[in-house]
């Protein structure tokens, strides 16, 4: 969600006359930090940026820096308190100020914080520079009507609200004909999706509706929340083919006393219950999680209890996290908070046992013919092994080589965008490799774009918001009445 509010900020720049700066140029005029506060250290490294820049920004008068995103509504005008040189500071709910901020903090020669308490415009209406030509994000929502004790999100991102489905699969449509092949559905809780217009079967809907847009290859989504997931969602994915049999739903804790602790209104017993359909439907699919270590008051037999539940639930991937103190949350405040070597430890366990699990159920798939949707960015060691890399429908990140059984390398012909199919040859707890030639290759449009250099962009709607420089002239009427 970060990552695409972070496009809408580059569309909006670009849209009001801004050009990227190019990686060589070491001092542009204006850096935005879009920044997250799910976590402690992303305050430490913001304001560890912010101190980086100030002697930059000394020896060029006329840079400007922006902070916005979570940090921002958080901290306000601290911001400016503490690193004076900033020169905007906006929030989660006016992301479509920022051009405007950074005229006015210009021409005023002085520092513009601007914090709504609610959403102004929906995210989507604004101009967006799409960073890949193949697979694009879609909010469905924004905000979250949950009450986590460990989360700081509601507070700053607001209450749920819900775009209509016409609008979604606009934008979906005019993604498509870009040439984006694969679509993520994003929310703070997609599944709650409908709640503000009183459909508690919208989300599934939606899935299927998705389903009947010619050339839209791939639909995931994320996050959903066990609360709120339903049958109808299951059998949305199962029978709409385009859906990705993938799912990625949070845990948190396997531990019933933790989870109440945590306002989560879920227990293991509907967790698990929620796979067992899941992989009923769907045998093939691949379930990744999200799990916290550390919360306060979590024993050892809570900690056994998360184990005991990740062994049964065989996620292909998970994120794992210690606890982190977020201020105004009420895990902050409770009593019996971990010391860290406690948290360490059970976090080193938690770490070992994941990738046993995620190893073995990855060799499940050595000797299977996977579709790959070729990527940028996933493989680090692509450059030194000569592989590609992209993702398989289930969500597993696969590298692949592109030489021929006779030595001749694909690596010319394969574009980001295009689809491959591929063996499985090794396994390893977070990836997987095929060794062989690709058996098949697939060009695409998205291939095309990716060739071509094009980003796909859609517009959104601008509403006054200034631009770069003095306006066009426009030449005066040559003839025709005036009106009084």
């Amino acid at each position: 969600m970060n990552v695409h509010d972070s496009e809408r900020i580059s569309g909006l720049l670009e849209q009001a006359g801004y050009v990227r700066a190019v990686p060589a140029d070491d001092t542009p005029d204006i850096v935005v930090f879009n920044t997250c506060a799910v976590r402690e250290n992303a305050d430490n490294r913001l304001y560890g940026n912010l101190g980086r820049l100030r002697p930059v920004k000394d020896k060029h008068p006329g840079m400007q820096i922006a902070v916005g995103g979570c940090l921002a509504q958080k901290d306000r005008g601290e911001i400016v308190r503490k690193a004076p040189w900033v020169d905007v500071v906006f929030g989660t709910h006016n992301i479509g100020s920022l051009p405007v901020l950074l005229e006015r903090a210009r021409h005023n020669a002085a520092a513009e914080v601007e914090i709504l308490e609610s959403l102004d415009v929906f995210p989507s209406t604004l101009p967006t520079r799409r960073e890949s030509t193949y697979a694009g994000w879609v909010s469905i929502s924004v905000g979250c009507n949950n009450t986590c004790t460990f989360c700081i999100v509601p507070a700053l991102r607001g209450k749920e609200k819900d775009r209509r489905p016409g609008d979604i699969l606009s934008e979906v449509r005019a993604l498509v004909d870009e040439g984006v092949l694969e679509v993520t559905l994003l929310g703070q809780n997609v599944n709650s999706y409908g709640v503000e217009f009183g459909d508690r079967y919208a989300f599934g809907k939606l899935l299927r509706a998705c389903g009947d847009i010619d050339g839209l290859e791939r639909v995931r989504f994320t996050s959903p929340h066990p609360k709120d997931f339903t049958d109808d969602v299951i059998a949305a994915m199962a029978e709409t083919p385009n859906v990705c049999h993938s799912l990625h739903m949070p845990l948190q804790s396997g531990s019933d006393d933790v989870l109440r602790a945590m306002r989560r209104s879920y227990r293991s017993e509907r967790y698990l219950g929620i796979i067992e359909k899941v992989r009923a439907a769907m045998p093939d699919a691949a379930i990744t999680t999200d799990i916290i270590v550390g919360f306060p008051g979590e024993t050892e037999a809570d900690f056994q209890r998360t184990l005991d539940v990740v062994r049964e639930a065989r996620f292909s991937s998970a994120f794992t996290f210690q606890y982190s103190k977020r201020p105004g949350t009420p895990a902050a405040t409770m009593d019996d908070q971990l010391p860290k070597q406690v948290v360490q430890e059970r976090y080193e366990r938690l770490i070992e046992t994941v990738e046993e699990i995620t190893w073995a159920e990855n060799k499940r798939l050595v000797g299977e013919t996977v579709e790959v949707l070729v990527a940028v960015g996933e493989g680090r060691k692509d450059e030194r092994t000569g592989r590609m890399s992209g993702r398989a429908r289930d969500g597993r990140l696969v590298h692949f080589a592109t030489d021929t059984a006779d030595g001749e390398s694909l690596a010319d012909q394969i574009r980001p965008g295009d689809i491959v199919h591929t063996t499985i040859t090794y396994a390893a707890p977070h990836h997987l490799n095929a060794d062989g030639a690709p058996v098949a290759h697939r060009r695409t449009r998205a291939g095309d774009a990716a060739e071509a250099g094009r980003s796909p962009r859609t517009p959104g709607v601008l509403l006054g918001l200034p631009t770069i420089g003095a306006p066009p002239v426009v030449a005066a009427p040559t003839a025709g009445c005036a009106t009084h």
